[in-house]
């Protein structure tokens, strides 16, 4: 255990106060002793209404649980039942039309449409890669995944496959950046004369169909190295080096096309990380200080060859007219803090009870966002001021708006402006969904982005009516009326409340890093629906990505949404999915618990044992997914279901999570750090893994943090005592 520090009352982790006073204060102006007297405040009052907010939602659920149990068995009355949801809270009534006040956005979220990332902040490799994917190769991106079909032969490089991957991405050019009677693939040579991009097929000059997509290039003693383009606003560099590998046999020269891919990435302190004391917060602040501050690196080895990763710089180009011109050379950082529910033993009040995880992470991830604000040149993050906050698993509009408070809160603390603190609303929550219009209202002034998650929310979903009787299988609530509503309702109460041209709205996750073929063929649903941006796995999946924001005008949709008026009912979204008399087989039965226990055990046995939050693990069918606290959510509330409404016993359980657990020991078998949960099945990841199955009915709004989190930290005692 570490040490503590007293800190006006507080009892504090010795390891996050040297890392505040000695890290992340020096620089900012903060007097220490201020900042600490503000972080007691903080704690002393607003702390108390954290926990009136969770014992409302305790309320509320035990009010819907008798209301279903009361009703077990009848076809629900809609009227009735939004009569009593309004009669309890869960409801509110919604107000007159508004429109958010945001100020100070970033383009990346006001005026650009394109991919974002999600990385765990507690692992730095990946936290510098999803930085620097504002741009991606797509000639990389092609060659290495099945994005054409098949994937990359073993051994060295094909050309046979790289000629494909040349062929598929100037084909790309010919749709987003068409020629005048030519195709890109024929042309031969590339020049700048005067500031104007002149191509050549043979000794023919040949322009683009629409002249303004060139807006500039680079070059090197005289010598054009870069040519860019814009599509939707979104940049395409043509490289062009006679030197290079691919460029010496390319007809024009060109060596790769690189693509303005994630414009955002989302730093994770939540769903991705397992942060579960007070080392695990800082090594998620310290590396979030070092993104701010613009000097994180890491060391690796790649090919052979010892490598330092750290940000990318801007690049620097001419436009038409000779002048220079900047463009960005990372994504615009977010940072996802906690949700309401946790606490974190890192921090404890006067009465040595633990603080809440989401106080501690707003006022230490708007300090260290300092480091950014006050810089105006380097590498910058926000070029507007703003510090942007994804906050998650927030329930309806009061909640909302105790976030709203708590960065009031912090920016006094701070001396920052009011709303300087812009934050993300995660739409993931049944009851923000019913009210999703209050919600965004309780917050008009700071709102930057909402977005849909349909594994938490289908999670919230099956907890919140558990008692209304058998959920259908996960795989049927995809073609729900409440999925289809959910998705058409956050855009068109999105747009309805003014955020297009002051914030995102975003779709979730393609969770299959593996199946790029398949991503480019369905994903472009994602744009046609309207949304602003949409969470990818992996940097290569945003540059693939990135194509459909070329081939779509999201704003021209939006613009067609909101002419065509509102589209998914309150009514549809409230319908609840249960399986009335479902004929499902024992096989069926039997293959939805194998999948369900397979994926809830994947994902524990590393959070648990590795303190891993997200990973790439192998479904029952091999199908690499990445996974998360959503994923893991969505299952163990499913099984929890079906065990309640005696669907499956304990034992047809038990037993499939000790067959699966066989499974997943053999698809870890080659990782070195793994620990076996067969034969003994004694281990404490297949405790936790249990406990969120047989226990998951009972678990606050059926999440996973308070069981993962006990497990974690009653194994990293063990080890500790070792």
């Amino acid at each position: 255990m570490s040490d503590r520090i007293e800190k006006n009352g507080l009892s504090i982790d010795e390891k996050l106060v040297t890392f505040i006073e000695s890290e992340a204060i020096p620089g900012t102006g903060i007097d220490i002793e201020k900042f600490w007297q503000g972080f007691a405040n903080i704690i002393k009052e607003l702390g108390p209404k954290n926990k009136i907010l969770l014992k409302k939602r305790e309320d509320m659920q035990s009010k819907i649980d008798e209301w279903h149990i009361t009703h077990r068995g009848q076809e629900i009355d809609k009227e009735s039942y939004k009569s009593f949801l309004l009669e309890i809270g869960y409801l509110v009534a919604e107000g007159e039309d508004f429109k958010i006040d945001t100020n100070n956005v970033d383009v990346e979220i006001a005026d650009l449409c394109g991919p974002q990332l999600v990385v765990p902040i507690m692992n730095a490799r990946y936290a510098l890669n999803a930085a620097n994917a504002r741009w991606g190769s797509l000639y990389d991106a092609f060659y290495g995944t099945d994005a054409m079909g098949d994937l990359p032969p073993e051994g060295g490089y094909s050309n046979d496959r790289g000629d494909k991957v040349i062929s598929n991405a100037k084909a790309h050019l010919d749709k987003v950046a068409p020629l005048d009677s030519y195709k890109w693939h024929e042309v031969s040579r590339i020049k700048i004369l005067e500031g104007q991009l002149c191509l050549f097929v043979n000794e023919e000059e040949v322009s683009l169909i629409n002249k303004s997509q060139f807006i500039g290039y680079i070059e090197n003693n005289n010598t054009v190295e870069e040519v860019i383009l814009l599509k939707n606003g979104l940049h395409i560099r043509i490289l062009i080096d006679p030197n290079h590998v691919i460029g010496k046999i390319d007809k024009a020269n060109i060596s790769d096309i690189i693509l303005e891919a994630a414009l955002t990435t989302i730093m994770d302190c939540e769903d991705s990380v397992a942060a579960v004391d007070g080392e695990d917060k800082v090594l998620a602040y310290k590396n979030w200080l070092g993104l701010m501050k613009g000097d994180l690196t890491e060391d690796l080895e790649k090919s052979g060859k010892k490598i330092t990763r750290r940000l990318n710089t801007d690049i620097e180009y001419k436009n038409s007219d000779g002048k220079v011109s900047i463009l960005k050379g990372r994504s615009l950082m977010l940072n996802r803090n906690v949700g309401h529910l946790m606490t974190n033993p890192c921090v404890r009040d006067i009465s040595g009870n633990e603080v809440g995880e989401g106080l501690i992470d707003a006022i230490c991830t708007t300090l260290i966002a300092m480091h950014d604000l006050s810089k105006s040149e380097g590498i910058r993050n926000s070029l507007k001021g703003s510090v942007y906050i994804v906050k998650p698993k927030m329930h309806g509009p009061e909640e909302v708006a105790f976030t709203d408070e708590i960065f009031s809160h912090v920016e006094r603390i701070l001396g920052l402006p009011s709303n300087t603190v812009k934050i993300g609303i995660m739409d993931e929550e049944r009851r923000t969904s019913a009210n999703l219009k209050e919600c965004i209202r309780s917050a008009k002034s700071r709102v930057a982005f909402i977005n849909t998650g349909f594994l938490d929310r289908t999670g919230d979903e099956i907890h919140t009516s558990m008692e209304a009787g058998p959920f259908l299988r996960k795989g049927d609530m995809k073609t729900t009326d409440w999925i289809k509503s959910y998705e058409e309702r956050n855009v068109d109460i999105g747009l309805n409340c003014g955020l297009q041209g002051r914030a995102q709205i975003g779709k979730g996750m393609w969770a299959m890093p593996d199946l790029m073929k398949d991503m480019l063929e369905q994903k472009i649903a994602h744009p046609k629906a309207g949304a602003n941006c949409a969470w990818v796995p992996s940097p290569t999946a945003a540059t693939l990505h990135a194509m459909h924001y070329h081939m779509i005008d999201v704003f021209e949709v939006q613009d067609e949404i909101i002419k065509g008026g509102s589209r998914g009912t309150l009514d549809q979204l409230l319908r609840v999915p249960v399986a009335d008399g479902h004929n499902w087989s024992s096989e069926d039965i039997k293959q939805e618990i194998e999948n369900n226990a397979q994926g809830i055990l994947g994902y524990v046995v590393r959070w648990v044992d590795q303190g891993v939050g997200c990973s790439k693990v192998p479904d029952i069918h091999n199908i690499g997914l990445m996974e998360d606290r959503a994923t893991c959510r969505i299952s163990s509330q499913a099984l929890a279901n079906w065990l309640h409404h005696n669907i499956v016993t304990e034992e047809q359980v038990m037993e499939s999570m000790k067959k699966m657990a066989t499974v997943v020991d053999k698809q870890n078998k080659n990782d070195g750090n793994y620990i076996s949960m067969s034969p003994s099945f004694d281990t404490v990841a297949f405790k936790a893994a249990c406990d969120l199955v047989f226990k998951g009915r009972v678990q606050p709004s059926g999440y996973t943090e308070p069981v993962l989190h006990t497990r974690r930290l009653e194994l990293k005692s063990k080890e500790n005592i070792n």
